[in-house]
Order: C-alpha cells, then sequence, then structure tokens
C-alpha cells in the first residue's frame, strides 16, 4: 500500500515540517558526496550502534568513544539510499502538516525530536549487541503518524494498491491505514526477536517505539485548537 495523500488540509504552513524535510535531503546529498570510505565512517560515527555501548572493548577496539552518546540524535538525521530517504520523506510530508497544526511550530519540533530519541533507545534496548549501525528518520516519523493515528482517526488517506500491475486507489480511514501499519511492525519487530538471524534491515522496534511514544506524547503537546480547521473538517473528522 502507498499512501498518496490524506483528506485534512493544513491551516497553518507546516514550517517545521520543511524545515525539516530540507535538512535531512541536504545531509543525505553531502552523504552521496562522500567516498565508500567517509561515508562508512560518518555512518559508524553518527549512526547508532548499539554495541558501542554494552561492548566497550569491541568499541574502543573500533575507535568509537563509548562516552558519546550524540548518535541516538545524530542517527535520525541520516540516510542509506534513495528509497529510505524518499519514503520517509513522504511519510513527514503527508503527516507532519497537521500534527504540526495542532503542536504549534516549537512544539512540534521538541515533540519530532523526543520522539526520535526514544526511537533510537528503544532500538538500542532490543539489539543491544547489535554491530550494525541504525540510521534514519523513520523512528521520529513514527512518532508523528502515533500522534496522529489517535487525533485525526477520521481522516482518510488515499492508497494507491497495485494487483497485478493495476493500479488501484482508495481511500483507507487514518485509524485503519495506521493501525495495519503498527501491527504490522509489530508482527515483524517479535518475529525477528526469535528469528534464528536477527539481521535485518529495517529497525522495526525504533519504528514501535516511535510510534507509542507519539501516541503517549501527544496530550502533553497538543494545543487546545479546536477552531484550527473549518467547521466542515472539524466536524467531519474530529467530532
Amino acid at each position: 500500500m502507498i499512501p498518496l495523500k490524506d483528506t485534512i488540509p493544513h491551516r497553518h504552513t507546516p514550517f517545521i515540517t520543511y524545515l525539516l524535510i530540507i535538512t535531512n535531503v541536504l545531509i543525505f546529498l553531502f552523504e552521496r558526496s562522500l567516498n565508500p570510505y567517509y561515508l562508512k565512517q560518518l555512518v559508524y560515527t553518527f549512526g547508532l550502534v548499539p554495541a558501542r555501548y554494552s561492548h566497550p572493548e569491541w568499541a574502543s577496539f573500533f575507535g568509537l568513544h563509548i562516552d558519546n552518546y550524540w548518535p541516538f540524535f545524530t542517527c535520525i538525521f541520516l540516510h542509506g539510499g534513495w528509497f529510505h530517504i524518499i519514503s520517509n520523506m513522504w511519510s513527514l510530508w503527508l503527516f507532519g502538516d497537521n500534527v504540526e497544526d495542532k503542536f504549534g511550530h516549537f512544539g512540534f519540533l521538541v515533540f519530532y525530536i523526543i520522539c526520535g530519541l526514544i526511537a533510537s533507545f528503544v532500538h538500542y534496548f532490543f539489539n543491544i549487541n547489535s554491530i550494525v549501525p541504525v540510521i534514519g528518520a523513520s523512528g521520529a516519523i513514527a512518532g508523528v503518524m502515533g500522534a496522529y493515528f489517535v487525533m485525526f482517526p477520521r481522516s482518510r488517506i488515499l492508497t494507491l494498491i497495485p494487483i497485478f500491475f493495476i493500479p488501484f486507489f482508495i481511500e483507507i480511514p487514518a485509524v485503519i491505514f495506521l493501525g495495519f501499519w503498527f501491527l504490522s511492525q509489530l508482527f515483524s519487530g517479535t518475529f525477528m526477536l526469535f528469528a534464528a538471524s536477527q539481521a535485518s534491515g529495517i529497525a522495526w522496534w525504533a519504528h514501535i517505539g516511535g510510534f507509542v511514544a507519539g501516541i503517549i506524547l501527544h496530550k502533553i503537546f497538543k494545543k487546545d485548537n479546536r477552531d484550527y480547521f473549518p467547521d466542515e473538517y472539524y466536524y467531519k473528522y474530529y467530532h
């Protein structure tokens, strides 16, 4: 399923959503300018490598400083490839503007960073011995999706579903679309815990942690902005 757009227009210009997208894209373009050696060095230095903190001898041997906790933050601004950056920024574009409307610009920025940090720590907890660096904004964006899930359950997501190479377009209630997405992450994350090999290119538990954080934290950041949206949208989707 490929989400294309939601049915709720933003009321205010989502400056922080735009800023985050631009920042992530610029950093990604800088990554692409590096040769493989320096790119690998950057990813291991600023990406989150759980074993860096759980196995200090290993970390010291490879020159990773164990008293540097910045990677829990910096990892959410790095991406591994074109599909990675495009899919993440598309999700942020799709869900971020309405959540920013509800939280305000500064509140949304703080919320995004906190969800990203929580996602990083949840990933660390469930992959404590991993020597594979995790990078990407998906944990923070999952927090945005979690907030959207509880604040805009009646919104609808125009979704592309290709069946035998034939594109079908359908509007799916946000509560179903995002609920299904979360359950797929939970199933995959749980499966990987019991799999013989836990090697995976997807940080399932970062997604799960970010999404749950978004659900829990949204009440703290949400403003009493009942009049942010035109009456027809408010009564259709929130009443």
